[in-house]
């Protein structure tokens, strides 16, 4: 297992040295959780994906087209024409009552038939509700265990909280039980404070496997022996392609899960409604915290998401979605498979929106991106999903967005990408640039080439299509 970057030692209390004070006269200033913060590598792609000539396997866009659009657009302006003075005002900081009820609703397609709208929290997004789950658990330097790879939003938050990642491995059937229970070993070992595991058991992003029936038993069993409170991040829950949902690890212990949802893939993520479900005592202090941050979530948006499950046919729009989804899962997997060259491995996903993809050894995705770019196709390097430094050699590749004829010429012109980096890396691998510099020792410097080796070995293994 790797321990992860920030430092535990790094605390609130600590100066921060003043950095560029000519471009930034407050530099000296921030607070010392600043420290490292940078741009996710998806959000740094935005202006490449925007443009029309770019085929994006990047960001993770739901395809809201499929959505009946007229209905949902009269559906609105009706909430405000009849019910202006309610979804044009303030509104609890716990989130509206009868969403709340609705939330119920859907967690129960997934086995949680106990849970109360007392419990839910109403958030901003699921980020949202991370971010203060985060907040109310975490002080600097708790550790954080979480799979490798991660979701990168997610690490994001950690790192804001100056708290540890420590990643432990998956494999294709999610996360490794062993792997989870040595980690811990470890932390107890070294004294470090487990604040709790976050896990996305479903479809995982960016890895796109499923965390199996069996090894959930054994994750919660390993959580209960080792008093160990779990974040259960679930927005791709409902979308699997070939089954029925799957029983949330919240559904097999109410005190020892906090469940995370999210409407943004199930509807529409420029709505921003997520949630928490979470024991009362811990509820509390996330609807404290929600209006220390943003006083209440949006009524607005609220109430559209309710009255869009009391009015529409919610549960067959995602059926529609499934269909429409699986088609461009199948669009990837099936060019992937006809075009990309020998040593290239890929996760093949049963539902959401990811493929995770592993270049041939020795090639770098990050290096290759500018490529790529001047190819017209962008996906997102994987050492975004992790907090180590890890994961050079991956990729993540989103299928959610794109007509399956766009993917298939995007596959097209990554296949050419890979093949000129090996065709590359073969050249300069083959050069004793040395033996080159000795044989002319009298003419012009020659700087070295930067040697072009293989990344550090990976825990996560792409299938073999």
């Amino acid at each position: 297992m790797s321990s992860l970057t920030p430092d535990p030692s790094v605390s609130a209390s600590v100066p921060v040295p003043a950095r560029h004070p000519r471009l930034d006269p407050l530099a000296d200033r921030y607070a010392a959780r600043t420290h490292g913060m940078k741009s996710s590598e998806i959000r740094a792609l935005f202006s490449v994906v925007s443009r029309p000539e770019v085929v994006s396997l990047a960001g993770g866009m739901p395809a809201v087209t499929a959505l009946p659009l007229d209905a949902v657009g009269s559906m609105i302006g009706d909430l405000v024409s009849g019910m202006g003075a309610q979804t044009l005002q303030y509104g609890s900081g716990q989130g509206d009552p009868r969403l709340r009820e609705r939330i119920c609703d859907v967690m129960a397609l997934e086995g949680i038939t106990d849970a109360s709208p007392s419990e839910v929290v109403v958030t901003v997004g699921s980020q949202q509700a991370l971010d203060l789950v985060t907040r109310v658990f975490c002080d600097p330097g708790d550790v954080i265990l979480a799979e490798a790879p991660s979701y990168v939003g997610a690490l994001g938050v950690f790192q804001a909280a100056q708290a540890r990642v420590q990643h432990v491995t998956m494999d294709d059937d999610g996360l490794v039980p062993e792997a989870l229970e040595d980690a811990l070993i470890e932390c107890r070992a070294r004294g470090d404070k487990v604040k709790f595991l976050y896990t996305i058991p479903n479809f995982h992003n960016p890895a796109g496997i499923t965390l199996s029936e069996e090894r959930r038993a054994k994750v919660m069993e390993i959580a209960d022996r080792y008093d160990l409170l779990v974040v259960e991040d679930n927005p791709y829950g409902l979308l699997g392609f070939d089954r029925e949902p799957m029983r949330a690890l919240r559904a097999r212990d109410a005190e020892r899960v906090i469940y995370l949802g999210s409407f943004s893939k199930t509807f529409s993520p420029g709505l921003r409604v997520g949630w928490v479900l979470a024991p009362l005592a811990v509820r509390e202090k996330l609807v404290l915290a929600t209006e220390a941050q943003v006083l209440c979530p949006p009524s607005l948006t609220q109430y559209a998401v309710a009255r869009y499950l009391d009015t529409q046919p919610w549960q067959q729009q995602i059926k529609t979605f499934i269909e429409l989804y699986r088609e461009r899962r199948d669009a990837t997997l099936d060019s992937l498979a006809a075009l990309m060259p020998p040593g290239t491995t890929w996760t093949r996903p049963d539902g959401g929106f990811y493929v995770w993809l592993k270049l041939p050894d020795g090639l770098d995705a990050k290096r290759m991106q500018p490529r790529a770019v001047s190819a017209h196709v962008a996906y997102v390097p994987g050492i975004g999903f992790y907090a180590d430094g890890q994961g050079t050699e991956f990729m993540r590749l989103s299928y959610c967005y794109p007509e399956p004829d766009q993917i298939r010429e995007g596959v097209r012109r990554l296949a050419r990408v890979v093949e000129a980096e090996l065709d590359l890396h073969s050249t300069f691998d083959s050069v004793d640039t040395g033996r080159f510099r000795a044989v002319r020792p009298s003419g012009p410097q020659v700087p070295a080439a930067e040697p072009i080796t293989g990344p550090a070995s990976s825990d996560t293994v792409g299938d073999q299509p």
